[in-house]
């Protein structure tokens, strides 16, 4: 499938911990690459030499007296970078963009985890970014499967570390953000196989992919 610049868009997956992210967008970019298109990979936090940085603020477990506000600020200033870095520099050339993550993580763990009013963040999500996603997908499991997958991994970092309560905040504002915007987003049952869930995630990638390109045709 040919790739005109008009068809590029960015595409984020969301998800709390050991939701199974990394396998997904693996198999999420070996399907958009079998169709030709092409791409540019971004994480958040992260995703830029200034970003990084910020990142490693964030997540160094020694780091726990960060209030959530300062917590949401370093968030958009390394989201803000990336966009005017990467992000849009890849739509303008009609790349399609994987983030794992983007915005609406604010509006899950600083919203719904840490309390922030959800205006306050939209006001900042209008700022920094100035951008959503053209398709989000949310990999939904009960937060007691997720963290005890993430158990089996490395050491834990500052936000992993948090407790049970705080990411089923995270949840339930992930689960009501795609509930307001259903039309944006993939809601995708994670408690399934890693294999199952990939397959899943691309059909209705490709399924995407298709509907943009006839729109553009």
């Amino acid at each position: 499938m040919s790739s005109p610049t008009s068809r590029g868009a960015l595409i984020s997956f969301e998800g709390g911990e050991g939701a199974g992210k990394s396998t997904v967008i693996a198999a999420a970019v070996a399907a958009l690459q079998a169709q030709g298109l092409a791409l540019c990979q971004v994480r958040e936090p992260g995703g830029t030499i200034i970003g990084e940085a910020i990142r490693e603020v964030l997540l160094k477990p020694e780091h726990r007296g960060l209030h959530a506000e300062t917590e949401l600020l370093l968030m958009m200033a390394s989201r803000a970078q990336l966009v005017r870095e990467r992000i849009l520099p890849a739509l303008a050339k009609g790349e399609w963009v994987i983030a794992d993550r983007f915005t609406d993580a604010s509006f899950a763990y600083q919203g719904g985890g840490r309390g922030i009013e959800s205006g306050r963040i939209a006001e900042l999500e209008r700022w920094a970014a100035g951008l959503q996603p053209d398709l989000s997908f949310l990999l939904d499991l009960p937060v007691a499967d997720g963290l005890k997958r993430a158990s089996g991994r490395s050491a834990p970092d500052r936000i992993e570390s948090e407790s049970a309560v705080f990411f089923e905040r995270v949840r339930s504002a992930y689960r009501q953000r795609a509930a307001q915007q259903p039309a944006r987003w993939c809601v995708i049952d994670a408690s399934q196989s890693a294999e199952a869930v990939a397959m899943e995630v691309t059909a209705a990638l490709l399924r995407f992919v298709s509907a943009r390109c006839e729109r553009a045709t």
